[in-house]
């Protein structure tokens, strides 16, 4: 079973921005009891998505230059990074169907 795994600031572009798949990116604060909700979903759907797309997350507070280069101001927040570039942004705890829309979509 696939997990997510933890980037920061110092490994975000090679784990992230170079992946050769799809990676959704889980900005998220350990305070944050929305955040904290959606964290077994998305290690379900890093299990479902092996292979397609990849579950990052990075804890803001400990990332602050990439929070401000992605403008995240309400957490969880959630990109969905493709070729280097942020593609979709889900705003806020969401359904796990909804979170595998969004990533379908990233792969059709």
């Amino acid at each position: 079973m696939a997990n997510s795994v933890t980037v920061t600031e110092e490994n975000f572009d090679q784990m992230v921005l170079k992946a050769n798949t799809p990676m959704l990116v889980d900005f998220w604060a350990p305070w944050c009891a929305p955040c904290v909700a959606v964290a077994p979903i998305l290690e379900e759907l890093a299990a479902e998505y092996e292979g397609k797309i990849g579950i990052a997350r990075l804890n803001v507070d400990d990332a602050p230059t990439l929070s401000s280069r992605y403008g995240i101001s309400a957490i969880p927040n959630l990109i969905i990074f493709n070729g280097g570039k942020p593609v979709s942004q889900i705003v806020g705890y969401r359904p796990k169907a909804e979170l595998k829309k969004a990533l379908d979509q990233t792969l059709t």
